[in-house]
């Protein structure tokens, strides 16, 4: 009786963890912000740190 309780409990937490995990992940591309191409180009300039017009030899 317990093996059967034990078994059913890892298949649950077998099939339960991936579905959670699944619903954690939709749930955060949900929430991404978009943005169009100008602003894009604006945010990837912000992150560099090379000034305008400067090249490395």
């Amino acid at each position: 009786m317990a093996e059967g309780a034990l078994l059913v409990l890892v298949l649950l937490f077998a099939v339960g963890a991936p579905l959670v995990l699944y619903a954690l992940v939709r749930a955060e591309h949900d929430q991404r912000s978009t943005m169009d191409r100008r602003d894009a180009e604006r945010a990837a300039r912000r992150d560099t740190t090379e000034e305008p017009g400067s090249r490395d030899p």
